[in-house]
């Protein structure tokens, strides 16, 4: 494996994580997530969600670009904070205190997360075989083992992962920090930094509709916060989300990530630069073969 990247260009990974509906996923995830009643209260109890819920998508963006695009020494690097930090929190629900760090939690969270990705990006239009999408779950067991759970405990197929969150259904609940988290994220207060594009706000509630819609129906049921509409409209409007999305430059595209995202994904790209790789066209440039080098191509 390519050393000068966590995941090469060859990865599935590469193909998803590049896919800009992967922002789709990302608050997906987070909706996912919520329905974890020991997950959610974990939240609200040590972060800042409630204040800053796009900050925290923005800080899931930056670990994940971390496991994936940055230097395996870099990634090691950004596992060991969060595996810090989680080994020093406590949540308080039900009369019980839990670890951040307990196995079953982490576990949720990663699953929410990669399927999340997953579903939004082959949804969107993404051209992913069964096998890769396998594949692409596979090589997120790597992701999952930097924030400290043991690879082979983690769901690495299609197959693994329903069976899965059929086994989770019983454990999830609507509970009001859940149903305030998909409130947050349908209307989010945007950070100081992006308080500039106050004036398209508006423009976020069709969005997070949409992340909401994509969700997997039991989810939306448990939910009941949006009317249904016809799965083919959501389908459509997530196609040409992406699209839409897939057409905007990298350099205008990576302003929506923290400045020390960026100093990573410049890093990435002169590493790859420099190995042979044809980054003219960016990191996204990279999912044609034919920008890889010679002796890739030929592989």
């Amino acid at each position: 494996m390519s050393q000068e990247t966590v995941q090469p260009p060859q990865s599935v990974t590469w193909l998803v994580h590049l896919d800009r509906t992967m922002w789709v996923g990302g608050v997906r995830g987070l909706m996912l997530q919520a329905l974890h009643p020991v997950a959610m209260r974990g939240v609200w109890q040590n972060s800042t969600f409630q204040e800053d819920p796009f900050g925290r998508l923005r800080r899931t963006a930056d670990f994940v670009g971390r496991v994936t695009f940055a230097a395996p020494q870099e990634a090691a690097a950004a596992g060991r904070r969060v595996r810090d930090l989680h080994r020093s929190l406590r949540v308080r629900h039900e009369g019980r205190t839990h670890r951040v760090d307990d196995p079953e939690l982490l576990l949720w969270v990663h699953c929410a997360e990669v399927s999340s990705y997953l579903a939004a990006a082959r949804r969107g239009g993404l051209a992913l075989t069964g096998r890769m999408a396998d594949r692409y779950l596979a090589e997120q067991r790597r992701s999952a083992a930097y924030v400290g759970l043991h690879p082979e405990d983690v769901p690495g197929s299609r197959a693994e992962l329903a069976g899965y969150f059929t086994d989770m259904r019983a454990k999830l609940a609507r509970t009001p920090e859940a149903a305030e988290t998909v409130r947050f994220l349908l209307w989010p207060r945007l950070p100081e930094e992006l308080r500039m594009l106050a004036a398209g706000k508006p423009l976020w509630f069709p969005f997070g509709a949409l992340c909401y819609l994509t969700l997997p129906a039991w989810a939306r049921r448990m939910y009941g916060m949006l009317p249904e509409v016809p799965q083919a409209a959501v389908t459509a409007a997530l196609r040409a989300f992406r699209l839409a999305a897939n057409s905007v430059p990298e350099p205008v595209h990576d302003r929506a990530f923290l400045p020390y995202t960026r100093e990573m994904l410049d890093g990435a790209r002169e590493r790859l630069g420099a190995s042979g790789y044809d980054v003219s066209h960016g990191l996204r440039g990279l999912i044609d073969p034919r920008r890889w080098p010679p002796h890739l191509r030929a592989a």
